[in-house]
């Protein structure tokens, strides 16, 4: 812990309260009224000379009524916000969308434009999906059409084409494997819906690659909930009704490790996947 001298520290707390103050846009008599301090205390606090600290009231009514943190008054950290607003900061929960319209997404994207972007989708990657597919998949949940759903499926490609991001995509084998064979959640899609879902995939992921790159892995070895994780910026998880959205760097590294766990591990390579999708083609009946 680096140790301060009394006397820098009392002179950065009256800096920082002064600062404080400004940025609340508030003047002395209003903290005074804020704080119950009396007005000569208050300024005396932001002119005074002395090497001395108020006592530990006065600090924390300043901070409160200021909405800074009493450890920056203190010098004690360099970030003004509180434990709570830091926390918010960090962590926050926004309602999720079932299908592409999902602005929040989009934005998500073009802050983290220039960025590696990692995502394992829940189900097939939606920017891949054929308009038929979208139709299949989004039409109960959207009530009346998946125009919508589809028009944002092709803004989001259109956005790639442009966009200096690399993308890494990892999804499990079984996912493509029930999709072909129209088992669990793709049951009922017919062999016509899926054949031309394959040669999209096919075409799009050469297309893109190698700037786009989708990584198969085994379920049986390795898990993971649905994700995307927007470079360093941000990490978000999708739990269905809502995404939780991570900030801090410490998180967001523990997630990119988890997502890099799946590409360094996965059974099909992105080098290979135009293959596999190729043979999967073959077995859709």
């Amino acid at each position: 812990m680096h140790i301060i001298d009394k006397r820098l520290r009392a002179e950065q707390f009256r800096n920082r309260l002064g600062q404080a103050l400004q940025n609340a846009g508030m003047t002395q008599s209003d903290l005074a009224r804020a704080t119950r301090i009396n007005r000569s205390t208050v300024s005396q606090l932001l002119s005074g000379t002395a090497a001395r600290l108020p006592n530990a009231q006065v600090i924390g009514a300043c901070a409160a009524a200021l909405r800074v943190s009493a450890d920056w008054l203190l010098s004690l950290s360099d970030r003004p916000e509180s434990a709570a607003d830091l926390l918010a900061d960090a962590l926050s929960l926004t309602t999720a969308a079932r299908a592409l319209i999902d602005e929040q997404i989009f934005a998500w994207h073009k802050e983290a434009e220039g960025f590696k972007i990692r995502h394992v989708p829940a189900t097939l990657p939606d920017m891949f999906k054929t308009p038929e597919m979208l139709e299949w998949e989004y039409t109960p949940h959207l009530g009346r059409t998946s125009q919508q759903a589809i028009n944002a499926s092709n803004d989001r490609l259109t956005w790639m084409r442009r966009s200096a991001s690399d993308y890494e995509i990892a999804l499990p084998v079984y996912e493509l494997d029930s999709f072909a064979r129209a088992e669990g959640y793709y049951r009922g899609i017919s062999r016509q819906l899926r054949v031309a879902q394959i040669d999209n995939l096919v075409a799009l992921c050469d297309q893109f690659y190698p700037r786009v790159r989708i990584y198969l892995f085994d379920s049986r070895m390795l898990y993971s909930a649905p994700l995307t994780i927007f470079g360093p910026l941000l990490s978000v998880l999708y739990v269905g009704t809502q995404n939780v959205a991570f900030r801090d760097r410490d998180r967001i590294q523990i997630f990119t490790k988890h997502f890099d766990t799946l590409v360094t591990q996965a059974t099909v390579s992105a080098r290979d996947l135009s293959a596999h999708l190729q043979q999967l083609r073959q077995q859709v009946v």
